[in-house]
């Protein structure tokens, strides 16, 4: 018997059909069964559902003779189920990665609930997922299982079939059954809830729900939404048989009137000749099924006397006002911004006639995030060893923590930013200052760049359209006009940012400032990192950090890191740290596995870097800072030829990587555990990388920066680079520990997928 009877009724869907099967067929946790119903399908989704069950004995497919609807053919679905559990997914949606195992974790964890409540995102036709608004009802924390009573929030979920499972016992005993006609889930999931003894959740999004631009069966304009009635009498009908229950009437009755609602104001729901009607019906219900004494809540009672009392033309008339109100907002917001602007240019232009001010710096990073990488490491140079500076840091309001104390705090776009950027003798990035700025006489740019180069930059993505986007080629050399130095590490940099950037500036050629911390850390700095992240002692800490693709619009993690942990064992953690630019982590949908740390958010990359062990990347400037360390790297280009053709590299990695090269998970985790990622392969790898792109990270770069562009020492005067044999970098906590492999990778089980066999 399965595991889990995953059913997926089948009509006209053919175009995502594939996608959801395969969603079910490759998932980690392969005991299950997956019953797809053919509901009498006009399209190819009958064919397709037999090629799956053809390549793959999990798949059983039903063929209905004729036509039932959703309801019916997930009662189709249900007969046919044994497993343990069921799920219902509907064809155009698909399982996310590694959703059946965490499901299946928390079931356990619970006790075989009757019922698991799990989360879902909406994924749109043009790229974007956004997460359920009420996620904050699936929260883990408190005793689990619990009743209804104890959580009723979750009569505030989106009242679906898909975003839970349910023990086949407990549905069978209980005689639970779709009904017939649209809004089907509303008599299942409602008597579901609340006759369930034992109810968990899961605050994990494991269903993506497909927003379809068109076809969908609530976007079509029909009569066929009158059901919604239907479908609340079978709700009421269900509490009136069982007195035990009448305590979640007046609930039922307020969700009632917002759902009637909700049906009425889509305009893409009614026809037009049946709106009355509709209001008419709903008045009715409402009459039939309101309970005295439980008025509705303050924000919605208009619109509930509305619906009640059957107004119509009223209802309509509350529309146009909220409308009207809300374009009347709007354009004040608009006319308000306006004013602030021409008031803050203004305001720019006033400061730009007073005296550029010798003892002002004013620095920023990766537009407007925290203090960090160069220009935060040059910031703590200008308050060491040119004091009688004040400096400035611009950042958005959210990171305003990450400044240090001594530091003034600047909000983007605010006068108080316009007077740094017009004052200021010093102006100190990693990318680009706003475009409205005014470079003055007597104003020091420095261009730190974002580390040493791997992929296209600059003029060279012209040829890279994927990469390249929107970008203004004129604009950018319009601000590479504006900079005096730009930083170097290497001289790899050095000749390819004055050809991919060409300007009058004059190249710094001292190192990168941010590493200096990696070459002055000590054991005590590393013991101390590690403890305040949490990682346990004895493991072999590895920090994630894959970079951005161009070609993808929507950026997923490469790696499954909950399937890499699972297999390496305990001895291992993963710091993972998604891009910059990115706002989904690699953690993201990792399951329940306890090794696995979301340090996106952390202030630092260098931090990270001295507690990690070892590091993992792809295409990421990192691995050339990580290199300082002397600590292993491996790397993860499992979509080089992908990555090439869309951005462009500078050299191939493969020819001269910094460590130990993996092109699929397997390989990455063989590594790992046959310790190849420290062997001495990997160390001369490292050393000729270290050689070649880490000449002068000596710890004394942002000191060089400082004494020759502020304090105007020559570059004779400046302290001479420490040559590589003489660094002694920090190592890493699991360099005390035995050479020895430190884990056994388990052979992969389970049948076969149908992608394992394509």
């Amino acid at each position: 018997m399965p595991r889990f009877s995953v059913i997926v009724p089948v009509y006209k869907v053919q175009a995502y059909l594939h996608e959801c099967l395969e969603s079910v067929l490759t998932q980690s946790y392969p005991d299950l069964e997956l019953i797809a119903v053919d509901d009498r399908s006009p399209d190819a989704c009958g064919a397709i559902i037999d090629e799956f069950a053809d390549r793959d004995p999990r798949v059983r497919p039903v063929h209905l003779p004729e036509n039932q609807g959703l309801g019916g053919a997930r009662n189709a679905g249900m007969r046919k189920a044994c497993g343990d559990y069921l799920l219902f997914l509907d064809g155009d949606d698909i399982l996310t990665p590694d959703s059946l195992r965490a499901i299946a974790d928390r079931l356990k964890e619970t006790d075989e609930p009757d019922v698991l409540v799990h989360d879902y995102a909406r994924t749109y036709w043009d790229g974007r997922t956004v997460r359920d608004q009420a996620a904050l009802q699936l929260t883990e924390r408190g005793p689990a299982p619990f009743r209804l009573e104890d959580r009723p929030g979750l009569l505030h979920l989106l009242m679906v079939a898909w975003n839970k499972a349910y023990r086949r016992e407990f549905a069978e005993q209980a005689g639970f059954a779709f009904p017939p006609g649209s809004y089907e889930d509303t008599p299942w999931t409602y008597p579901v809830l609340m006759t369930a003894e034992t109810i968990a959740t899961l605050d994990r999004v494991c269903v993506h729900y497909r927003q379809r631009r068109q076809g969908s069966v609530l976007g079509t304009t029909s009569r066929g939404h009158f059901d919604v009635f239907k479908q609340y009498d079978r709700v009421f009908a269900y509490i009136e048989e069982r007195p035990e229950l009448a305590c979640w009437r007046p609930v039922l009755f307020r969700r009632m009137v917002d759902h009637l609602a909700t049906v009425f104001a889509r305009r893409d729901r009614l026809p037009r000749e049946y709106r009355a009607e509709f209001l008419r019906t709903a008045r009715a219900r409402c009459r039939r099924y309101r309970t005295p004494g439980h008025p509705a809540p303050a924000g919605s009672r208009m619109r509930h006397a509305l619906v009640r009392l059957g107004l119509h033309r009223a209802f309509r008339a509350l529309r146009l006002a909220s409308a009207v109100r809300r374009r009347s907002g709007k354009a004040t917001v608009r006319l308000l911004k306006g004013l602030r602007c021409v008031a803050l240019r203004l305001h720019y232009r006033v400061q730009r006639s007073l005296p550029v001010c010798a003892d002002r710096a004013v620095f920023s990073a990766h537009g407007g995030r925290g203090h960090g990488w160069d220009p935060g490491a040059l910031e703590t140079a200008f308050r060491t060893h040119a004091p009688h500076i004040a400096t400035a840091w611009i950042a958005r309001p959210e990171h305003h923590h990450t400044i240090p104390t001594a530091t003034r705090r600047v909000t983007p776009d605010t006068a108080a930013y316009w007077t740094a950027l017009a004052r200021s003798k010093y102006l100190v990035h990693n990318a680009d200052f706003d475009r409205r700025l005014v470079k003055r006489p007597g104003q020091v740019l420095v261009q730190t760049q974002q580390g040493t180069p791997l992929k296209h930059m600059g003029l060279d993505l012209q040829e890279r359209p994927a990469a390249a986007r929107d970008t203004d080629f004129a604009e950018l050399l319009r601000g590479v006009d504006q900079w005096d130095y730009v930083l170097s590490g290497n001289r790899h940099s050095t000749l390819t940012w004055e050809r991919v950037f060409p300007g009058r500036y004059t190249t710094l050629a001292h190192g990168r400032p941010r590493n200096d911390v990696l070459l002055r850390a000590t054991p005590a700095d590393v013991a101390r990192l590690r403890e305040s992240l949490g990682i346990p002692e004895g493991t072999v800490a590895i920090l994630y950090a894959p970079t951005h693709r161009d070609y993808h619009r929507t950026q997923r993690p490469p790696l499954n890191l909950d399937r890499v942990l699972r297999r390496l064992g305990p001895r291992f953690t993963v710091l993972a740290r998604a891009h910059p630019t990115q706002a989904c982590s690699p953690a993201e949908g990792a399951g329940a596995s306890t090794g696995i740390l979301d340090v996106t958010d952390h202030p630092s990359i260098e931090q990270l870097c001295l507690a990690s062990d070892a590091l993992v990347t792809d295409y990421s400037s990192i691995m050339f800072d990580y290199a300082n360390l002397d600590r292993p790297i491996v790397i993860h280009a499992p979509d080089r030829e992908a990555y090439e053709a869309a951005r462009g590299t500078y050299f191939d990695l493969r020819a001269f990587p910094p460590g130990a090269v993996a092109r699929t998970e397997d390989e990455l985790t063989g590594i790992f555990a046959t310790g190849h990622w420290r062997d001495s392969r990997s160390g001369r790898l490292r050393a000729a990388f270290r050689e070649r792109f880490c000449p002068w990270d000596d710890g004394h770069a942002a000191e060089r920066v400082v004494r020759q562009v502020v304090l105007g020492e020559s570059e004779a005067a400046l302290p001479p680079v420490v040559p590589l044999a003489e660094r002694r970098p920090v190592p890493s906590a699991a360099a005390a520990f035995a050479r020895a492999p430190l884990t056994t990778v388990p052979r992969l089980g389970g049948p076969r997928t149908v992608s394992d066999r394509v």
